[in-house]
């Protein structure tokens, strides 16, 4: 017979499950302990799994919304099957937080959740025990960076313009949700993978990787730059104002609050799981007037940028 807290025979997303799991973890028993555990390692392959499909084309004639649903269900469902098995993360999840109940009550004090910083200290002790977790898709889960996974099958100018600019993508992934290897494409058309960046009045970079102008409303560093505009389907050059920076960092920072505060762009950040519509909401916000504009960033991401 299942006892009230045993979820690995359960679907991974039975709420009634769960929530007999949160009540016997409130008693403090044992057998909650290890079922807490084993669900945050189903939590945590589960992760892990996600960011392998993140990795694998999702634009095949039998993929679908629907489909992308039953997926996500059934990788829940593998993520409970292998962590009933065991790799080894709830394992010392329990070595943890057992230790930390044990010197606790020996204080007066009140053991702490599975939420609180002794499961932030087990997992890191299973990465060290598990090497990071190894290589390959599992390993990107992990905080390595996109500059880490650059690889020699890149165009040399390719890796170095990933390389350089990879943490400051990242971070402003966190931000926006948006995949920083999305931004970098951006950032890869924009400049021409860095070769024409936008240069202030005195011969220094302004920064600007993303093409953004200098609007009213902006009380920041300006320069001048002769720039392509598309009018009625035709190209015409023009002399525009656009935004300095101080740095390449400052630059993605302005770039996420752009994305993020403007209205006109909730669709873009709605769809940013998937490159091709990523790029086509960016096109029909108005963010560029070149009518290829998507089908190149799209082409970028898909087929230069690693990550």
């Amino acid at each position: 017979m299942i006892s009230q807290t045993d979820l690995s025979n359960t679907a991974a997303y039975d709420v009634k499950g769960m929530d007999g799991l949160r009540q016997s973890a409130k008693a403090k028993d044992p057998a909650a302990l290890k079922e807490a555990a084993t669900q945050f390692e189903a939590m945590f392959i589960n992760m892990m799994m996600k960011s392998m499909r993140e990795a694998t084309p999702q634009d095949g004639i039998m993929d679908s919304q629907q489909s992308k649903m039953y997926t996500s269900m059934l990788d829940q469902q593998t993520s409970q099957n292998l962590a009933k098995r065991g790799t080894g993360l709830a394992d010392v999840l329990i070595r943890q937080l057992s230790s930390s109940n044990q010197a606790l009550a020996a204080d007066g004090a009140e053991a702490p959740s599975p939420r609180s910083s002794s499961m932030a200290q087990a997992l890191a002790a299973f990465r060290q025990q598990q090497g990071a977790l190894g290589d390959g898709a599992a390993g990107a889960t992990t905080g390595k960076t996109l500059s880490d996974k650059a690889n020699a099958t890149q165009a040399p100018h390719v890796r170095a313009f990933q390389e350089k600019l990879g943490v400051h993508a990242e971070e402003a992934s966190r931000t926006t949700g948006i995949p920083a290897k999305f931004m970098l494409g951006q950032a890869a058309l924009e400049t021409g993978w860095g070769k024409r960046e936008i240069i202030s009045r005195d011969g220094s970079s302004s920064h600007n990787l993303f093409g953004i102008k200098a609007t009213s409303d902006w009380k920041g560093k300006v320069t001048e730059a002769v720039t392509t505009e598309y009018v009625n389907g035709k190209a015409q050059r023009k002399v525009e104002k656009f935004r300095a920076y101080d740095s390449y960092a400052d630059s993605f920072k302005d770039y996420a609050q752009l994305i993020t505060n403007n209205k006109r762009y909730e669709k873009v950040l709605a769809s940013a799981g998937d490159a091709s519509t990523f790029a086509q909401g960016l096109q029909k916000a108005g963010y560029a007037t070149d009518p290829n504009y998507a089908a190149k960033l799209t082409k970028i991401i898909k087929n230069s940028l690693v990550g």
